[in-house]
């Protein structure tokens, strides 16, 4: 039986920190689980105790990433003043958390092709969860204001925005004249401006 200790918690995030690095330096594919227990230091049969194989710790980093996106979304959401601020808070929150994090987030946009179909569409209906959260915050803004007309549907646009958003991790560099959060006012002033209501 796999330990369930705070100690054996305390191991799986290393794991899984080491996992990140590691797959995000040479790829899912090309990683074995040898070289996971050795950039942990831990013996494969015991790594083993805490993961079964690559799979499972695939699944482990997008299953976190997509609980922690939810709970943050659901919470910018819920503390902003208006709808309106809540989609802006949120694309800024987006683009922070993916420049601060783009070693996962590259792990996350580009390893899903990796997992078995019926993995992949549990993931997707997670992850459908979030982008709800932002619909249903775009749909409060344009049932309060009526003359803001978009020339798409609002789960096209909410779409739109966080590809946007979550391309960052391809090209932000923190070297640059921007930090991630004025980075991400900008990102959301421009992409929200169709959005604020005529005078």
């Amino acid at each position: 039986m796999p330990p369930t200790s705070a100690r054996a918690d305390a191991q799986r995030a290393r794991v899984l920190a080491a996992s990140v690095e590691i797959f995000g330096t040479r790829g899912y594919r090309a990683t074995s689980m040898n070289e996971i227990a050795a950039g942990v230091g831990l013996s494969k049969p015991t790594l083993y105790h805490y993961f079964r194989n690559k799979e499972e710790l695939l699944v482990r980093i997008y299953s976190d990433v997509l609980d922690e996106s939810l709970r943050m979304a659901q919470e910018t959401v819920a503390a902003a003043a208006t709808p309106f601020d809540g989609l802006h808070d949120l694309l800024v929150s987006r683009v922070v958390h993916t420049c601060e994090n783009r070693e996962l987030l590259k792990i996350c946009f580009e390893e899903e092709d990796e997992l078995r179909p019926d993995l992949a569409e549990e993931l997707i209906v997670r992850r459908r969860l979030f982008e709800d959260v932002a619909v249903s915050t775009l749909r409060r803004h344009l049932d309060e204001h009526p003359d803001v007309r978009l020339a798409m549907a609002p789960k096209v646009f909410v779409n739109m925005c966080l590809g946007a958003v979550n391309w960052t991790y391809k090209w932000y560099r923190p070297t640059g004249p921007r930090t991630p959060a004025e980075l991400g006012r900008e990102m959301a002033d421009a992409l929200l401006a169709v959005l604020v209501p005529p005078a």
